[in-house]
């Protein structure tokens, strides 16, 4: 897979951008007559450098025969530095004092905490009070975080998740400021509130602004990941304008020339090319420092954790379909992850390949009754799994080690087990149950001595391309969130307080595989005829 470098062309290659009815050119020359204070030009005017104009006449320029707007929603993805807060307060000030106020209408702009919300509302009221045109027409109030037109009633407000109470609210605008820092219930409740509540209008509009964020199971990277795919052709909604400015984590990132396509204010002095160029010094020989480079400001979505175990880009070449039929018969390991009360717990199945490598085969369960809480506080998608059978929910409120043990059983009937591997902890009943049907059940600790062989064993396969786990996505997610620390000696093992969430996935991975490798070096000439047709390409 070859580096990607994605954003919008159109931006920049001069095309027509439609404006129905005139909005789109009204917008721009009302901005142009704005002041802005920070602006050191004589006269303090209000810059609009061209490729942000074209997101202006882009946003309100196509037209309904009604006079409605067709853009309903506004995805941008952009680097630090970009200037993204004035383009979210000339949104702002077209909506509330400019050709695009509603009489009475509200415009809320949302972040994940208070201080973040303050930066946009004090950038709008920078420019109302410093501007003479606005005496008699803004009120400024600062207790509220709110700015309201006078003549007409028209009203912006800045919200936080800290001070949600908006469920009686109906914003005509919504701008959510940095919606990578939305990660925890709060912020998923005030994502909801706010969009929903869009829906009570006709001519409403979302703006989603946020830099690159980590992990994949985020609010943030599946708003971006819809409107990347709309940026990319791959499907079709005229109602949504993304402007996605991404890099895959594989481009090099000391390539200055991948600067300038990725951070378009770059060539008119903003962010600083000279930052930049300091900070690419740093990040030589610094991990932080390049994750920084990358992510917040080339687009550069990183890992879930902060202390991965493997490249999750390498993870994903080995996603090739498996035909898990054809395994039939042929050595088979399980490492079993019991989880608590209400947790997810994970039995995945390893079996040896003939090149060296493992087919690994998950299997989750999850209680009922905890699902849709589960789904909702931990904003990931278990209901969605749950239909696309890829977690076996459980009878009740807490873990049913019966049901998990009668799972086990069922996949010793249907595969040639050879051992069954557990975390002791929480595991003593089932273990023994199993055991005293005769079923090859085995401990394994979680500490350095046990632990590391199999994390050097799991990462090679990865790195060589052989392990292979058909991209099932909860266990992808559960090697994502990975932590690895390490003893004096150098030995590594996964670390679940550390992780930044669920691996129990992983975990049992690392303990069928260790027992898969075991049997492989005892078998080192394994070689079965029988094997072909496991993979289906």
């Amino acid at each position: 897979m070859s580096a990607l470098v994605i954003y919008p062309e159109w931006l920049f290659d001069g095309s027509p951008i439609e404006d129905t009815f005139g909005d789109g050119e009204r917008a721009v020359q009302w901005l142009r007559r704005n002041k802005h204070p920070k602006n050191p030009a004589p006269g303090h005017p209000f810059q609009l450098d061209e490729w942000q104009e074209r997101i202006i006449r882009a946003i309100f320029g196509p037209r309904n025969p009604d006079g409605t707007r067709k853009i309903k929603k506004v995805v941008i993805q952009l680097g630090r530095g970009s200037r993204k807060t004035a383009l979210a307060a000339a949104i702002v000030l077209l909506c509330t004092f400019g050709p695009e106020k509603i009489p009475g209408g509200l415009i809320q702009s949302a972040a994940f905490a208070r201080k973040q919300a303050r930066e946009l509302f004090e950038e709008v009221a920078l420019i109302v009070s410093q501007d003479r045109r606005y005496n008699g027409t803004a009120r400024v109030r600062e207790y509220k975080s709110q700015i309201s037109n006078l003549k007409t009633r028209t009203r912006y407000e800045a919200v936080s998740s800290e001070g949600l109470g908006q469920h009686g609210s109906t914003p005509s605008v919504v701008v959510a400021d940095e919606l990578h820092a939305w990660t925890t219930e709060k912020h998923r409740e005030l994502w909801r509130v706010l969009s929903s509540a869009l829906d009570k209008t006709n001519n409403s509009l979302m703006v989603v602004l946020t830099t690159a964020g980590r992990g994949q199971e985020t609010l943030a990277y599946k708003e971006v990941s819809a409107a990347k795919r709309i940026q990319l052709g791959q499907i079709v909604d005229p109602h949504v304008l993304p402007i996605i400015f991404e890099a895959s984590a594989d481009v090099d990132w000391k390539d200055e020339s991948l600067w300038h396509k990725l951070l378009p204010g770059l060539a008119n002095g903003y962010p600083s090319l000279q930052a930049l160029q300091e900070r690419k010094i740093k990040a030589e020989y610094s991990v932080i420092e390049r994750e920084i480079l990358q992510q917040l400001y080339l687009g550069v979505w990183q890992n879930q954790s902060s202390s991965p175990f493997v490249d999750m880009a390498t993870y994903d070449r080995c996603g090739i379909p498996i035909d898990f039929k054809a395994l039939a018969g042929k050595p088979c390991f399980l490492g079993v992850d019991l989880s608590e009360v209400s947790d997810l717990t994970s039995v995945v199945a390893a079996w040896p390949t003939d090149d060296g490598g493992y087919i690994v085969k998950p299997w989750f369960f999850c209680p009922e009754d905890a699902l849709a809480k589960k789904s909702r506080v931990e904003g990931v998608n278990y209901d969605e799994w749950v239909k696309a059978g890829l977690i076996t929910p459980t009878p009740g409120k807490s873990v049913n080690y019966a049901f998990v043990e009668d799972q086990i059983r069922q996949i010793c009937e249907d595969h040639d087990v050879r051992q069954i591997a557990f975390d002791p902890w929480r595991a003593q009943k089932t273990q023994q149950n199993l055991m005293d049907d005769d079923l090859p059940v085995v401990e394994y600790r979680q500490g350095f001595k046990s632990m590391s062989p199999a994390c050097d064993e799991v990462e090679r396969a990865i790195i060589d391309g052989k392990l292979y786990h058909a991209g099932n996505p909860i266990l992808r997610w559960n090697f994502d969130n990975v932590a690895v620390v390490r003893d004096a000696a150098g030995n590594r093992k996964f670390d679940k307080s550390k992780s930044r969430d669920k691996i129990d996935g992983a975990v049992a991975t690392l303990m069928a595989v260790h027992f898969a490798a075991i049997y492989q070096d005892n078998a080192s000439h394994y070689n079965d005829p029988d094997s072909a047709g496991i993979f289906t390409f």
